[in-house]
């Protein structure tokens, strides 16, 4: 990475933003004339770079020991004579058949005890010993033929990495994993755990299985563990190709694709080991139970979560459709003018790429019918084509924005642990939990105010935040609760919600009230119940005057699916319960401490509630907010002397803006006021900070 100008330029060659895709040529090597097409359609679309080689390995090795790469080096001679950059992806995200049947070690064994057939992708043993060898060896032979190339810009570690494996190895893996976190003491282990319920305590580590589907599934210790270790062997097994990579090249950074908030690995422990975070964005657009606003302000809560992990520094958007996928349970077409609005808004929210999956389609298996830029048809006069092509020209009029970064003043605490424990906690409802969506929502909420967000875990530094908002903060990980106090008592503003503080971060639960580890204090409460709610179930909050807003009389909010019971101990109550047999007692309190204020909201309020509480917490702590119409995005990013805003129609109707001033730079014209959006339209206005 290179510092230039006060920017975090990422890719020092390329002069502004990253436009490019997924390239397969090893399917087309039968086709000189498909491959020769290629570069001739990459520089009409404005394509500055080629992802190359992620599922390569068989044609790299089709035997054992047979080696091909003359295919790659002539393809990224031919893609960098044009202009058109490598990135680099090591093979391992699907093995060769020959691997599989010679070291059956590498196969991967599922939750009951079965080790996996050959077949589909994501399918190694993170543990094998003799998988990580052949790697090496496929991954330095890679390098020898193609990895001092000027034309490779970044290695892209294997593909969207995720499963788990119960072989022997990793359960030994395991076992030893936990023998070491609890200092080699079973009986640590078996009081963090609580054991003794049912009788499930272990007399030693080896008697410790991986919670299997037809074994111990019962212990919520044991499955948010094995959900770590899973997390850490996925690390350690990434951090072996890494290691290798910045052996034979140290200088060239590394990455490796998300996949937004996936539920089977935390991603915040591997991004510590990566130059730059990139992910792979696949929202379902177009569909029939939410606004298409409400759809693009979850994906951009997506892109938040990416760029929290690394907020140093622009993060990549390394794999959109062009057009539709092929695995959503509904294939919707990209409506005209929506490729180009979902671009900007990765720009908008940090990326400094649009990539693609993929060039070209393919012609038979899995995604034959997945999206791509070019389409069977094999011609650059398409839709799709053309709009990618239009993007492409715009891009080269964002080449400025390229480093600069999303300063946000406000946090969200979004957390895999919380996740992982909320999803297997027995309580509550299973259906309405619903922790990532909840915390999508309420992202939006704020973003409907014009205020970026980041998107952090509750061990990031909350230091130059002036608000920061935790919902559903269930478990609690050692020191938290602390730095909390003092963020607030700094004069930081806090808001956290229902399900705060129940546990520690072994699951077990706080004793002397909810929430725990002292938090009750900070907030001023406890919660003594809470109550689950039916679809069909009515109550409300009843704020008091002037508390949403200064010309409200007394005014009330819908709450559904959860509602707590609070004791007030040292708290201003801001609204009330209007019914069941907790009518009339506290549902939202504030409490001073220090500085700043602690907000908690004891229910699952409505949004419109929830934005009136941000837009109080945001007035008190200084923070802009802007008059948004409906369905418009804003998102801000700055560089050492420019400031970019983007303004995204995400709406099919015109609208306008008061108050912009700068230059639109996909237009060039000067604004000194009105801002007019087309339906899905864009706009980046610059001005000097």
């Amino acid at each position: 990475m290179e510092k230039e100008k006060g920017k975090k330029i990422l890719f020092p060659q390329i002069k502004g933003i990253l436009h490019g895709g997924d390239y397969n040529p090893e399917q087309w090597l039968d086709r000189p004339d498909i491959l020769e097409e290629d570069i001739r359609l990459m520089k009409k679309a404005g394509m500055n770079s080629a992802s190359l080689g992620i599922f390569s390995w068989s044609a790299y090795e089709p035997r054992e020991g047979e080696y091909h790469f003359q295919w790659l080096t002539d393809c990224i001679d031919r893609l960098y004579e044009n202009g058109i950059y490598t990135v680099l992806a090591t093979p391992s995200g699907a093995k060769p058949a020959w691997l599989d049947e010679n070291y059956l070690e590498a196969l991967r064994v599922d939750s009951y005890g079965v080790r996996y057939h050959h077949g589909a992708r994501h399918n190694h043993c993170m543990s094998s010993p003799v998988y990580r060898d052949k790697v090496r060896n496929i991954v330095t032979r890679l390098h020898e033929a193609v990895g001092e190339h000027p034309g490779v810009i970044l290695w892209h570690i294997s593909n969207e990495f995720g499963g788990e494996c119960y072989c022997p190895l990793c359960v030994k893996r395991f076992q030893d994993y936990l023998a070491e976190k609890f200092d080699g003491d079973i009986d640590k282990l078996n009081h963090a755990w609580w054991t003794p319920f049912w009788s499930h305590q272990y007399n030693g580590f080896d008697q410790i299985e991986p919670p299997y589907q037809n074994g111990e599934f019962s212990i919520m210790g044991l499955k948010l563990e094995w959900r770590r270790f899973t997390t850490w062997s996925m690390t350690d097994y990434m951090k072996f190709e890494i290691n290798l990579l910045k052996e034979l090249t140290p200088d060239r950074p590394v990455t490796t694709n998300f996949m937004q908030l996936y539920e089977g690995l935390d991603y915040r422990e591997m991004a510590k080991h990566l130059d730059v975070i990139s992910w792979d964005s696949y929202p379902c657009l177009h569909n029939d139970y939410e606004s298409f606003a409400s759809t693009m302000a979850h994906n951009a809560f997506h892109h938040a979560v990416m760029r929290g992990m690394k907020r140093d520094k622009p993060f990549m958007l390394m794999e959109s459709a062009p057009g539709l996928v092929n695995w959503h349970q509904y294939n919707k077409l990209k409506r005209p003018g929506v490729h180009r609005l979902f671009s900007l808004q990765a720009l908008a929210c940090g990326s400094d790429t649009v990539q693609y999956f993929q060039w070209r389609k393919s012609r038979g298996s899995y995604e034959q019918y997945h999206g791509a830029v070019v389409d069977h048809l094999g011609t650059g006069d398409t839709r799709i084509f053309r709009e990618v092509a239009g993007l492409g020209e715009e891009l080269k009029r964002l080449e400025s924005v390229a480093g600069s970064l999303v300063q946000a003043q406000t946090a969200m605490i979004v957390d895999w642990d919380v996740m992982w424990a909320l999803g297997d906690m027995r309580g509550l409802c299973d259906e309405t939990k619903r922790y990532a969506d909840t915390c999508a929502a309420i992202y939006e909420t704020m973003l409907r105010l014009g205020v970026d967000v980041d998107v952090i875990s509750q061990m990031d530094d909350f230091t130059g935040y002036r608000v920061l908002v935790a919902p559903m903060l269930y478990l609690l990980k050692p020191g938290v609760a602390q730095r909390l106090r003092a963020f607030v008592e700094k004069g930081g503003e806090l808001l956290a919600t229902y399900l705060t503080g129940y546990v520690d971060e072994n699951t077990l639960c706080y004793l002397g009230g909810f929430p725990g580890d002292g938090l009750s204090s900070l907030f001023g409460v406890v919660s003594e119940e809470i109550d689950t709610l039916y679809p069909t179930d009515q109550n409300g909050v009843c704020f008091a005057e002037g508390v949403l807003q200064e010309s409200d009389s007394l005014r009330e909010e819908q709450v559904r699916d959860y509602a707590e019971r609070l004791r007030v101990s040292d708290a201003d109550i801001l609204g009330r319960y209007t019914s069941d047999f907790y009518a009339g007692e506290p549902a939202v309190t504030e409490r001073v401490q220090g500085e700043g204020h602690a907000c908690y909201v004891g229910c699952r309020l409505s949004m419109t509630g929830m934005r009136a509480l941000f837009a109080r917490m945001f007035k008190r702590a200084g923070i802009h907010m802007r008059q948004l119409p409906e369905g418009v995005e804003c998102h801000v990013r700055a560089g050492e002397d420019r400031q970019y805003e983007f303004y995204l129609n995400m709406t099919d109707r015109e609208t306008a803006l008061s108050d912009v001033q700068g230059e639109n730079l996909l237009t060039g014209e000067m604004l000194q006021g009105t801002l007019n959006l087309e339906p899905y339209g864009a706009a980046v206005i610059v001005s000097k900070l």
